[in-house]
């Protein structure tokens, strides 16, 4: 009944761009256009779409397995004008299928270690569903109480550091929420939500807080036995605030997300851009993290909990840089301290470090140091090119107190083309990316430690048409 529910919505949300489409080629001949129907109240509302192509393959070493996914979907959403003077509604939903892939369910029979990558384009809770999966992924209602502040309660697509979309797979995260916007002062904006449910990237169902943090695989306790949090953690939802003032070439922000009963994540960010001078400009960025346990970290026996009561970590992050017309360059670097395990649901988006290299991250560790550099080149206003590089020098893998998933320390390089289309093929873009990652820490000639992890090439080719 669900998916019916939801191929009837989406039915709906086309037959009315296809009749307001008709009726306005109809009424162009009309002496006079009647307004105060329906029709002409739809018409003036956004329609848009999202058409997506994505092929993943990952080559392990030696004779681990290797595996490939192909997957293809599209949506459509709409959000309507404003009525009663303050309100609108949007809804949106997107179908997807596995075209062809390689049997994700299936271990690898060395290492009994299952896919990693490509089984997040899809549903990681029904891995070989080659069936449409569909799910409504936006459906809110929007208060503007002026034209500079605005409420939002529904189902959205997060944007804020710490929980976002984290758009690597097919679909992306997204968050059941009331959200508040306030930018009434100059320079000023004022971001407030809470969250009760989630739809984490890789899955089509929605999940209470708790019930979402455990979905990802969950690695391993302090203990070094396999973490037993999944569908054990209690919380009453998320709380973010953020403050962020922009003024000349300054950018200051402070975030804090509260998981309630679980834990704590405090953010500083302040980012300096120097004039432009000759076509270049310098980029200076600094961050600091602080993160502690909040009540008894999700549940009152410790060996079901997410966070260990009373623990915290630290993390400082750093980049420079220099921006041009054509060539841009960054110098990062990032220390998560040996205080504790850096950690956040996996679920929920990726991690704002300076660092972060995609397809790969640093959660779950503590006792980290890390640089990176990215170099973007752009021949053209519609190609860019990424280059980049990085070494993370992490625990120990046996050190389980810091390294949750078992990970060695390791290089990362990057190659990214994108390519934006133009004229009739506008908004139609495609990225090519290849990911190389070998080991550089001590694997114990135990290929659990590599499998997916490291001395593997990764390559994504993303195809996507927006409207």
């Amino acid at each position: 009944m669900r998916k019916v529910r939801l191929y009837a919505v989406l039915l709906s949300l086309f037959l009315f761009d296809s009749v307001t489409n008709a009726q306005g080629i109809h009424t162009h001949h009309e002496t006079e256009k009647d307004t105060n129907t329906l029709s002409h109240f739809f018409e003036r509302g956004r329609f848009y779409g999202h058409a997506r192509s994505y092929f993943s393959s990952t080559t392990n070493k030696g004779n681990l397995s290797d595996y490939y996914a192909w997957g293809m979907g599209a949506g459509i959403g709409y959000e309507t004008p404003k009525f009663l003077k303050y309100f609108q509604v949007g809804l949106s939903g997107f179908f997807m299928f596995n075209l062809k892939s390689s049997d994700l369910q299936k271990a690898d029979p060395t290492t009994n270690q299952v896919n990693r990558y490509e089984v997040g384009l899809f549903d990681i809770e029904r891995p070989n569903d080659h069936k449409d999966l569909d799910r409504l992924e936006e459906l809110f209602v929007k208060l503007h109480l002026s034209k500079k502040t605005k409420i939002t309660v529904g189902r959205q697509i997060p944007e804020t550091p710490m929980i976002n979309p984290q758009d690597g797979r097919m679909r992306p995260t997204l968050i059941e929420a009331a959200v508040l916007d306030v930018n009434e002062a100059k320079n000023l904006n004022l971001h407030a939500e809470y969250i009760w449910r989630f739809s984490p990237r890789s899955t089509v169902r929605w999940f209470d807080v708790g019930e979402s943090i455990g979905v990802y695989p969950v690695g391993v306790g302090i203990d070094g036995k396999p973490s037993q949090y999944k569908n054990n953690i209690e919380s009453g939802g998320v709380g973010v605030l953020g403050i962020t003032y922009k003024k000349n070439q300054w950018n200051l922000q402070v975030w804090d997300t509260y998981i309630d009963n679980v834990l704590n994540t405090a953010m500083l960010k302040t980012e300096w851009k120097s004039s432009t001078s000759a076509g270049k400009n310098w980029f200076l960025g600094g961050q600091f993290f602080y993160q502690n346990a909040v009540g008894n970290g999700g549940n009152d026996n410790p060996t079901k909990a997410y966070i260990a009561a009373e623990s915290a970590s630290k993390i400082y992050s750093a980049r420079i840089g220099q921006q041009a017309n054509k060539f841009d360059w960054f110098l990062n670097g990032t220390r998560i301290t040996a205080q504790g395990r850096y950690l956040f649901p996996r679920e929920w988006g990726r991690e704002p470090f300076y660092t972060f290299m995609p397809r790969e991250r640093n959660e779950g560790f503590g006792d980290v140091k890390t640089v990176t550099i990215n170099t973007f080149f752009k021949p053209q206003k519609n190609i860019k090119i990424e280059l980049s590089g990085g070494y993370f020098q992490l625990p120990d893998v046996k050190n389980y107190t810091l390294n949750k998933y078992g990970m060695p320390s390791y290089s990362q390089v990057n190659l990214g083309i994108t390519y934006q289309f133009e004229h009739f093929l506008k908004g139609l873009n495609a990225l090519l990316l290849v990911v190389r990652k070998d080991e550089v820490g001590q694997t114990y000639q135990n290929d659990r430690y590599i499998i997916n992890k490291v001395n593997m090439t990764h390559l994504n080719f993303i195809i996507n048409y927006h409207y």
